[in-house]
């Protein structure tokens, strides 16, 4: 049986979605971080890393976040949550969740963990910066949406539930997602999923949600 293993509202949160969206058995497996469970040798063995979420299916293991989405979508194309290989609606879902991962993704982790990066005394102010990269990437998904259903071709993809994850990080940012209309009905619509709203409520997370 697949296992997920993850703590509430992290990046295992977009795989949560997907495992809901498909519609297949699988198995949560919480790691507490306060416990330091995501640094415990068991854990290390099948990520070394030492960070979530961590995806395994029998000896299987995999990790990052986008990764596991993909591996979902391709093992179960009847989901249809990724176009066919070969077409340009993929690769522009490629590019999507390429965006999210390596410019969003990147610069919110360095906004809410500034202490991996700059001197206390200069955090308030790299947080600040931090604030205004996430503010433009946001306005780049913006306009791409402006007129579009959603971030590639006409259905929903594992790239929106991604931005869905991420869009919820940005709440309390200075121009948090909400503040832009076309991310924010975007947002609305995958929020609307009742795969969706039954991982949210099993990890225990309330609205607002973004």
């Amino acid at each position: 049986m697949y296992k997920l293993y993850y703590s509430p509202g992290l990046a295992s949160l977009a795989p949560h979605f997907i495992l809901r969206e498909i519609g297949v058995p699988h198995e949560l497996v919480l790691v507490d971080r306060t416990l330091g469970q995501h640094k415990s040798a068991d854990y290390l063995a099948i990520n070394p890393n030492g960070r979530i979420p961590t995806f395994t299916d029998g000896s299987f293991a995999l990790f990052e976040s986008a990764a596991i989405c993909l591996h979902l979508a391709d093992r179960h194309p009847e989901a249809k949550l990724i176009a066919g290989l070969g077409s340009d609606v993929r690769s522009h879902t490629y590019q999507w969740l390429t965006f999210l991962t390596n410019t969003l993704q990147a610069d919110l982790w360095q906004y809410f963990r500034p202490e991996f990066y700059v001197e206390p005394e200069r955090r308030d102010a790299f947080k600040d910066v931090m604030q205004g990269h996430v503010a433009r990437h946001l306005e780049v998904l913006d306009r791409h949406l402006e007129g579009r259903a959603c971030l590639a071709g006409d259905s929903l993809s594992i790239a929106d539930f991604y931005l869905f994850m991420l869009g919820r990080w940005s709440r309390h940012i200075a121009r948090p997602t909400r503040t832009f209309p076309n991310l924010s009905r975007l947002m609305e619509r995958v929020c609307s999923r009742q795969s969706v709203l039954d991982a949210l409520a099993i990890e225990r997370i309330t609205a607002p949600y973004y």
